[in-house]
């Protein structure tokens, strides 16, 4: 048997929930891993809506989840800003905005990129690209490819930060998954070590080769955005390649917190 564990990271989008809707079976397999009594930790890259509103849909699908269990890479964002004294241009979301109002935004000396479908056109994008050839750093909370909604796979931030990399030869910062110092920190406010955890997610780049190449176990489902091969394409190969959450919680529970 593999050795006991004490923590779980859990991605939220695809993996326990996709919108306003929750994974079947996926509200019952968290009560039984919390029965458990292991530490757990929801670790998500969602930009388009505040820690506060993700929290409030949650909890209205179903969800059994304290605000405080869950760790945003907005909330990685906001501290490298305020630890730096920055002035972004945020290319961010509305819904995420209310996670930024303490920071001063006037005269901007940082450009912030998040999921913003609103944002994503040309003026914005240039008005962007003006503030970094002007020597300003490129903030990225995250540069994933995609994501799932109810209607199928929609673009994710990755290809405009890439294209503003493009446009002025800087190179993004990104503060969200698969970055390890993201899983770290998420770990550091459980009291756990990497070695002492397991990461379930749909990305097997950002959730699952990015925890495990932080030094956790790795569990990809085959929800969410997960396609056909992705496990083939991996590197590291994911410790356990779950049908779903219900099946990945199976599996820790059997081979990580069952007692000898």
């Amino acid at each position: 048997m593999a050795r006991r564990i004490a923590a779980v990271l859990i991605d939220l989008s695809g993996t326990i929930h996709i919108e306003d809707a929750a994974i079947p079976g996926a509200i019952q397999a968290l009560k039984k891993l919390r029965s458990s009594n292991v530490k757990i930790k929801f670790v998500t890259n969602t930009t388009k809506e505040s820690k506060r509103v993700l929290h409030d849909r949650l909890v209205r699908i179903g969800f059994t989840i304290d605000k405080e269990e869950i760790f945003t890479s907005l909330s990685a964002a906001h501290r490298l800003i305020e630890s730096r004294k920055l002035r972004p241009y945020m290319l961010i979301a509305d819904a995420a905005k209310e996670e930024f109002q303490d920071i001063d935004t006037k005269d901007p000396n940082a450009v912030l990129v998040g999921l913003a479908p609103e944002c994503f056109d040309y003026e914005h994008m240039t008005k962007a690209m003006r503030i970094l050839l002007d020597g300003a750093p490129l903030i990225a909370i995250h540069k994933s490819r995609y994501y799932k909604r109810q209607d199928g796979l929609a673009i994710g931030p990755g290809a405009f930060v890439t294209g503003l990399e493009y446009s002025t030869g800087c190179k993004a910062e990104v503060v969200g998954k698969p970055e390890s110092s993201f899983f770290h920190t998420a770990l550091e406010e459980l009291g756990c070590s990497a070695s002492e955890a397991v990461m379930i997610g749909d990305d097997v780049r950002d959730d699952v080769c990015g925890a495990m190449k932080a030094g956790l176990q790795g569990v990809l489902v085959r929800t969410g955005k997960y396609r056909p091969g992705d496990e083939t394409n991996a590197e590291p190969r994911p410790t356990f390649i779950a049908e779903d959450f219900t099946h990945a919680v199976d599996y820790i529970m059997e081979n990580y917190l069952r007692m000898v």
